[in-house]
């Protein structure tokens, strides 16, 4: 909260001493678009986006916002924020901005989303969100998307590793994600988000991995019949932006964009993580819920060690990396 507060004032200072002509034809519009619902936290910090982005703008930037994938798929929106036709969104394919994002991902590798807030919000994680721009993103801010990833299915409860092998497993296209759940011997199945319910209800996957709120959100409970919690990654949340059409932005309304979307970024964290344990309070009253014990963790944190030193042979990033991001993520 208290970081929050720091944004807004930032924001402010950065509105009280920038003057705005205001005429028609230096007006900008950023069209922005993402698969949540309008009822879900992302969607919630975007409106707080647009309120204020055109406030501290003098209404300068208009912000358009296009949820509940009306505009197509991820995969299809991040593409049109690349070529320009949409210049915003957030969600999951981050791998396609910079692979270092994948370093978030790795299975098993923070305690709790505080020691991520940490690495993702100092210098370690501007730098991972500038290596973007050679991939045809501007980033100016990250965040979580929601709190740790849990397992839902309709076979059985997942409460060690043997629990999971054989089950078709709806993944996101993240390479992270299919490499783990195959390590846990489990079948991967990448099916697109705003598909994955009727995947599920169909047969077509048993089960899948997301955040209590996105298992909320898209109704996934309805199909499934355990929720595990086994808390095994938290994916970061970039900002993506078309670059050309920021670059056309004049230097003062940089400064204010940039300031909005980092203040945006923090609000949504901050209202993410807290409504987790309300989505984890509608779970329970659909689901069979288990939490994996410390010797049942254990066990999947050994299963998953080859799809650390994968990343680090494959060259995508290296144990320095690694230790460095969890010294900081750690207090140390």
């Amino acid at each position: 909260m208290k970081r929050l507060v720091v944004s807004l004032l930032v924001l402010c200072t950065v509105v009280a001493f920038t003057q705005i002509p205001v005429m028609a034809e230096d007006e900008y519009v950023f069209k922005y678009a993402h698969s949540q619902t309008d009822a879900h936290p992302r969607s919630k910090s975007m409106v707080f986006f647009k309120e204020e982005l055109e406030k501290a703008s003098g209404g300068k930037i208009k912000v358009e916002l296009y949820t509940s994938g009306v505009l197509g798929k991820e995969d299809e929106v991040l593409d049109m924020v690349k070529m320009g036709t949409v210049q915003g969104t957030r969600g999951g394919l981050f791998e396609r901005a910079n692979k270092m994002y994948l370093l978030y991902t790795l299975p098993f590798m923070f305690e709790n989303t505080d020691q991520i807030l940490k690495l993702i919000r100092g210098e370690f994680g501007d730098k991972v969100n500038a290596g973007a721009l050679a991939n045809g993103f501007y980033i100016p801010a990250c965040g979580v998307a929601g709190g740790f990833r849990n397992v839902t299915n309709k076979v059985r409860p997942i409460a060690t590793v043997a629990d999971i092998k054989g089950l078709k497993m709806r993944t996101p296209p993240i390479d992270m994600t299919v490499k783990t759940f195959a390590a846990l011997g489990a079948n991967p199945q990448s099916v697109p988000y705003g598909e994955t319910y009727m995947a599920l209800k169909q047969g077509v996957v048993d089960g899948q991995e997301n955040p209590f709120s996105n298992t909320v959100d898209m109704k996934f409970y309805e199909v499934q019949k355990y929720l595990s919690v086994i808390n095994w990654q938290v994916h970061p949340d970039p900002f993506y932006v078309n670059p050309a059409w920021y670059n056309k932005l004049p230097d003062d309304l940089k400064k204010i964009f940039d300031a909005t979307a980092k203040a945006t970024l923090e609000y949504s964290d901050k209202i993410w993580l807290a409504s987790e344990d309300e989505y984890f309070k509608t779970l329970q009253q659909h689901l069979e819920v288990n939490t994996l014990t410390p010797e049942a963790r254990a066990g999947f944190v050994e299963a998953v060690k080859p799809v650390w030193q994968g990343y680090v042979d494959s060259g995508t990033f290296t144990w320095d990396d690694i230790n460095a991001a969890l010294k900081i993520a750690q207090g140390q």
